[in-house]
């Protein structure tokens, strides 16, 4: 399978489906999304563990719950504001407070919603599952991370929410990389500052990485793809041992990635940091490139956070 140039939706129906030949369990409940996911495929294998409910996503997470509870493994998908603000109620009691098997895709995250605008665009879905006892939220950033860890995720007991780019992505990883669910991934090692950065923002990391090197910064580029459970080892070790850091997502910077981490650092070692992400905002109808410039998502506004944070580590 390919997994470096293809759109990502692809790549999750094709894994979905070779899962579902593994595991009879496993069934899908859309929300009238199947050809936006490109889960038609799906629906012409295994055609009676298929589920389109149409525009009621909440009845979703409800029947969801319900063959979670019959011994089933669900996914269920829809666009991240509709999987988490519209359903944040089943989710908390028919879900996360049940404990139950669910996992749901949260497809076009942040500024990817781009020309369906700001009401499609959720910039707070990571903080409200992050607030749900038992949920587990991944963002995985290509096609070879998502195939490392879909398996690990099928496996995992428990509710999942899957953060997932539908469309091209910028690959990261080469194939035959590993992955753990719950464990930071670290892709670049400095010595001057770490930049946790998730999703689409991992790129924009790797290239202001490229520039501060240019300007004498050593900076090192660790992958956050699982925020909850966070990797609190790997960021009290890479804050040790750089003593300044910089988060990156395509997220409010409330509650998402960077909240987290500075959540980890207040608690078990404090260092200078600043947070990279939309700045407590609603989304807007616009391209991709428009967006990420007027929320300031870009690597130069990591670069700059950088040089703020080096300058308050050297004082």
């Amino acid at each position: 399978m390919d997994l470096r140039n293809r759109q990502l939706r692809d790549i999750y129906s094709d894994l979905l489906v070779q899962e579902a030949e593994k595991n009879p369990q496993l069934v899908i409940v859309e929300a009238d999304l199947t050809k936006a996911i490109k889960n038609n495929q799906f629906f012409e294998k295994h055609p009676e563990r298929a589920i389109n409910v149409g525009v009621a996503e909440a009845n979703m997470i409800g029947v969801a719950a319900g063959l979670a509870n019959m011994g089933k493994l669900p996914f269920t998908h829809t666009f991240t504001p509709f999987a988490t603000r519209r359903v944040f109620d089943q989710v908390t009691l028919s879900v996360a407070y049940a404990g139950l098997n669910v996992k749901m895709v949260g497809s076009d995250p942040g500024v990817m919603a781009q020309l369906n605008g700001g009401t499609h665009m959720s910039l707070e879905d990571v903080g409200l599952m992050r607030n749900l006892p038992t949920m587990t939220v991944v963002e995985p950033v290509d096609g070879v991370q998502l195939a490392g860890l879909l398996p690990q995720i099928i496996a995992h007991q428990g509710p999942v929410y899957i953060r997932l780019l539908r469309q091209e992505f910028d690959p990261i990883f080469a194939d035959g990389e590993d992955f753990e669910l719950g464990k930071a991934k670290t892709i670049v090692e400095g010595n001057d500052i770490t930049i946790f950065a998730t999703g689409i923002m991992v790129k924009e990391a790797l290239d202001a990485h490229a520039i501060l090197k240019e300007k004498g910064i050593d900076a090192s580029v660790v992958n956050i793809h699982t925020v909850k459970p966070i990797d609190v080892a790997a960021i009290v070790k890479e804050a040790k041992r750089t003593k300044a850091v910089v988060t990156a997502e395509n997220h409010n910077i409330i509650n998402g990635l960077g909240s987290a981490v500075a959540e980890v650092l207040a608690e078990n070692y404090p260092v200078p940091m600043e947070r990279v992400g939309v700045k407590d905002h609603f989304g807007e109808v616009g391209k991709k490139d428009f967006l990420m410039e007027k929320f300031g998502l870009k690597a130069k506004n990591i670069v700059a956070a950088v040089e703020n944070v080096l300058k308050r580590k050297e004082a």
